[in-house]
């Protein structure tokens, strides 16, 4: 079997994924990468399972081919023709890849490029452990500085600065992500089968939360009510408070800053149906999270993120959208729709919980009618003669 992703849970509850060896060892380079990318740099479980999964398919590559991990960056072109024709538990047996006329590649160009994304940052690591030689950075980066830039892009400051551009990719096909029409939310929530899953529905498309940001939530963050100083919060109306916590179900809010949302009547009338549904299931109240098992065992624990996903994709076949409607297709939903009705882009930014200025461009899909109103708006020219011409 070789190398493999693995997941380690401290004593502190603390989760992260490492590298192990076929005897469940850990493989000490990796280890230290991927405890650091966690533990020092406060990264998500999630981004060490990707970074950890990539790694080990590194080190099983070098592995089959005899190489040594620390040198092999001089021939990653050699790595990405292995990944992309290679299966995943190739193993040692799967050292010469010799793809027949017309076979379908193993992995996908978004999938090589997460890829070697991990790789680099893994080298990068090392190279500035002293475990691996400086040139290495020169195999994977392109290194400049800021000189050769023009001077609008230079800054003010006028000091030279080191530049880094990843030297191997490949060039992914443009997919653009659609939003969820109101249609089929509608029809989603429609099929629903418990008062739980049309909040969740909501907290999707009405809110704009990720998946993470849904299952993290514990019941202490709705303030439902007009004002909620008595919860110690200053904020007027009902809102959803969104905090980046270590959760024992493994979701995690992308953003670090915590943000309120705030919420209509129609998520707060969710809110109510589903507190009646869990009091009438769990009477003891159970775990502290707001979303948990009230139909199937382990009754009261936290929802995962996967089980979001997995809901999405049963309601989409049970509305009969002739679709999948994913999550993140909600949270572009609810973008678009803010904008549609007036929404400036600094007010999604806002509602999004987002950083960068640009970061909501890409959730904006504007509607038809949207776009009708703006051709309708343009006056149309007109001709002025002169008498007699």
């Amino acid at each position: 079997m070789g190398v493999q992703a693995f997941r380690v849970v401290l004593p502190s509850g603390t989760q992260y994924w490492t590298v192990v060896d076929e005897d469940y060892r850990l493989v000490e380079g990796a280890d230290r990468f991927l405890r650091e990318t966690r533990l020092a740099r406060g990264r998500a479980e999630t981004t060490t399972k990707a970074y950890a999964e990539g790694v080990s398919l590194f080190l099983r590559w070098c592995e089959a081919t005899g190489r040594d991990w620390r040198t092999a960056a001089r021939e990653m072109g050699l790595f990405m023709l292995w990944l992309k024709w290679t299966p995943g538990r190739g193993g040692r047996k799967a050292s010469v890849v010799v793809p027949g006329p017309g076979s379908k590649p193993v992995r996908q160009e978004i999938r090589v490029n997460k890829v070697l994304t991990a790789v680099r940052m893994f080298l990068l690591h090392a190279v500035t452990e002293k475990t691996v030689p400086g040139w290495v950075l020169e195999q994977i980066y392109e290194v400049g500085d800021s000189g050769d830039l023009p001077a609008a892009a230079q800054g003010e400051s006028g000091g030279l600065k080191l530049r880094l551009r990843a030297r191997h990719q490949v060039q992914e096909p443009e997919t653009n992500v659609d939003r969820a029409s109101d249609e089929e939310v509608v029809a989603m929530f429609k099929a629903c089968r418990s008062a739980r899953d049309r909040l969740t529905i909501l907290l999707l498309s009405r809110v704009g939360l990720r998946p993470g940001q849904v299952a993290g939530l514990h019941r202490s963050d709705p303030h439902l009510m007009m004002e909620s100083r008595s919860l110690g919060c200053d904020l007027e109306g009902s809102h959803v408070h969104v905090v980046r916590r270590q959760n024992e179900n493994g979701a995690w809010s992308k953003s670090k800053k915590p943000w309120a949302m705030p919420v209509d009547f129609l998520v707060v009338q969710a809110f109510d149906q589903y507190a009646l549904e869990r009091h009438e299931r769990i009477p003891s109240g159970g775990s502290d999270f707001l979303l948990v098992n009230l139909f199937r065992p382990p009754y009261g624990k936290p929802i995962t993120t996967e089980a979001i996903g997995e809901l999405c994709e049963s309601l989409s076949r049970r509305a009969g959208l002739g679709r999948l409607i994913t999550p993140r297709m909600c949270r572009h939903a609810m973008a678009s729709n803010v904008v549609d009705a007036g929404g400036s882009l600094d007010e999604v930014q806002a509602l999004l919980g987002q950083k960068d200025p640009n970061s909501p461009r890409p959730y904006l899909h504007p509607s038809k009618a949207r776009l009708r109103d703006a051709i309708e708006r343009v006056p149309s020219p007109r001709l002025q003669f002169r008498s007699g011409e």
